[in-house]
């Protein structure tokens, strides 16, 4: 049988045509298709996604550790990066960009993208097969928990808050809950919860899930539009600190917390590699609705997926069973 490396690079292979596709298409369509390719997927295209993935999810067994780990592991990322804005801050006003002096919403927007981007990390799309390849399937709930109980609701809960506070200017706390409260994925966990009780047949499941799996694909195309726009890699140096946080000191601080509990083995590895993953694709898609700022989001998407092939060892390594 393969390797787990060599399935892992097996995997890559499709996700890198998707993103190429995705720039080429982003060179020949009109500038504002990526725009509405993101609004499709925000308000349809993933939570049917949700409702598909949620119908094969196995809830039995002390998976309730999972989601937990991911709140500790978002509340973690929050709170590095905000020291970090806060510090960048504090050193001098010389240390923010031209860029960011020119305009203060584009400095919130900047600061909101970079938020997202420590916080939420790609634990569905990504996190799924990196898991079955490195992992196995039986502990394939413990991913799928992190990410939807976890990942998901800090996605479209705090993650939007947070959009709609430095992106709309949403001052007030009444206008944040319900900005969440109109999430559509947030509805589609609750439906999915439900809808997956409901027997279908195999023919109407197995295209259920094929849906779900094409809005994974159009994410990475979506990823590439964005990437064939930028003009430059001004947001690197940025990019590169936020991809600190979420790709490396999270993952490392949690899971030697989580070791020292007493947790090891598979369930141990599943969760700190979901933690390692990076930056999700819904940052994108959350900062293309609530006017963050886009180049960040996908500079710190696309070094984070690259990133990501140096990561994995370390991780195996530290963790592995």
């Amino acid at each position: 049988m393969p390797s787990p490396e060599i399935k892992l690079l097996e995997l890559y292979l499709p996700l890198g045509g998707g993103a190429f596709l995705g720039w080429f298409l982003g060179r020949v369509l009109p500038k504002n298709f990526p725009i509405y390719l993101g609004q499709f997927l925000f308000w349809i295209g993933v939570p049917v996604g949700v409702v598909a993935f949620l119908r094969r999810t196995n809830l039995s067994g002390a998976i309730w550790i999972a989601p937990v780990a991911a709140w500790v592991a978002t509340l973690l990322g929050v709170g590095l990066a905000w020291t970090w804005i806060k510090f960048r801050e504090g050193v001098g006003r010389d240390r923010v960009s031209d860029r960011e002096l020119e305009d203060r919403n584009l400095y919130q927007r900047n600061q909101g993208s970079f938020l997202l981007a420590s916080m939420v990390g790609n634990t569905g799309y990504l996190g799924y097969p990196v898991i079955l390849a490195l992992v196995g399937q039986e502990y394939f709930g413990w991913a799928l928990f992190y990410d939807l109980l976890g990942s998901l609701l800090a996605t479209y809960g705090l993650g939007v808050a947070l959009a709609a506070r430095f992106g709309m200017g949403t001052d007030s706390k009444g206008k944040a809950i319900a900005t969440v409260l109109k999430t559509p994925a947030l509805w589609s966990l609750g439906f999915g919860l439900i809808f997956r009780l409901l027997p279908l047949p195999d023919a109407v499941d197995v295209s259920l899930q094929k849906v779900g799996w094409t809005v994974v694909a159009l994410s990475i195309v979506l990823i590439g539009m964005r990437l064939s726009q930028l003009s430059s890699w001004r947001d690197v140096r940025q990019a590169s600190v936020c991809l600190g946080i979420k790709m490396l000191l999270v993952p490392l601080v949690v899971g030697l917390v989580l070791r020292g509990l007493g947790m090891s083995g598979s369930p141990l590895l599943t969760i700190v590699l979901q933690m390692a993953m990076p930056p999700a694709f819904a940052t994108l898609i959350i900062a293309e609705t609530y006017n963050l700022d886009r180049d960040l989001a996908v500079t710190a998407i696309a070094i984070g997926c690259g990133v990501l092939f140096f990561t994995l060892p370390i991780w195996l390594w530290l963790f592995g069973v």
